[in-house]
């Protein structure tokens, strides 16, 4: 077993906690069950932006700082706070027609950030989330320049008042998780929880009976940046 292997089997079926300060820790990425992570699931998102009003993106924009405690950090300027997720509008050439869409982590099958990490703190789970083990990020920073989604970003100063499921620390970079600690446990997403519609389908892409999977059989749906060949987790419909 090589290296990289070694290192993901192991994210994937253990926990290792670092008590930090004033009762913070550092958990790597594990299974909130027993279950070990595998390659016989993989989680995506299908967004349908004709359904989803401007007002439920910025819902979901704060549901997810809520969830993760970004954003908010008080010594930063906006450049720098953290940006998991964000309001994005893009506008078709040829009719002029503008759509508001999330954008966040596409969780990536072949995710550059992976790739070029020289310390293998970008990672990819068995069932597809792409992660940050913050134990081994030295934020050097590689991962955001490889990024074609501009989805990460790195926390420039020290942080108090985190998250219990998600630590976040000072010279690291941090990005969306797809809520990996409620997925372990059988929930959805956090920023889906705060969609009244069914814009946004969260489930198993490899499942035939889950409605993502019966979805993206009845909808035309595209990638972001489909020219990549990166084969996103995230997909839209819509626009």
């Amino acid at each position: 077993m090589n290296r990289r292997d070694f290192i993901k089997n192991t994210a994937a079926t253990t926990a290792s906690v670092v008590t930090v300060a004033n009762g913070v820790t550092l958990t790597t990425y594990a299974s909130a069950n027993d279950k070990p992570v595998t390659n016989e699931k993989r989680w995506g998102m299908l967004i349908d932006t004709n359904k989803l009003t401007e007002a439920d993106i910025d819902g979901m924009v704060v549901a997810c700082k809520e969830e993760h405690g970004w954003g908010n950090e008080p010594n930063s300027n906006e450049a720098q706070k953290g940006n998991w997720i964000r309001k994005v509008k893009v506008q078709d050439k040829a009719t002029g027609r503008i759509s508001a869409l999330p954008l966040m982590c596409q969780h990536c099958e072949e995710p550059p950030c992976v790739d070029v990490c020289p310390t293998n703190a970008s990672m990819k789970r068995e069932d597809g989330i792409v992660l940050v083990d913050r134990h081994r990020c030295i934020g050097c920073r590689y991962c955001m320049m490889a990024c074609p989604y501009d989805a990460r970003s790195f926390v420039h100063e020290t942080l108090t008042d985190q998250k219990e499921d998600m630590p976040r620390g000072k010279g690291c970079v941090e990005s969306c998780t797809m809520c990996v600690h409620r997925v372990d446990k059988g929930e959805k997403p956090a920023c889906l929880t705060s969609i009244s519609s069914d814009a946004i389908v969260f489930g198993d892409l490899y499942d035939p009976s889950s409605e993502i999977n019966k979805k993206l059989k009845e909808v035309q749906s595209r990638q972001i940046r489909a020219d990549l060949n990166l084969n996103t987790g995230v997909r839209y419909s819509g626009f």
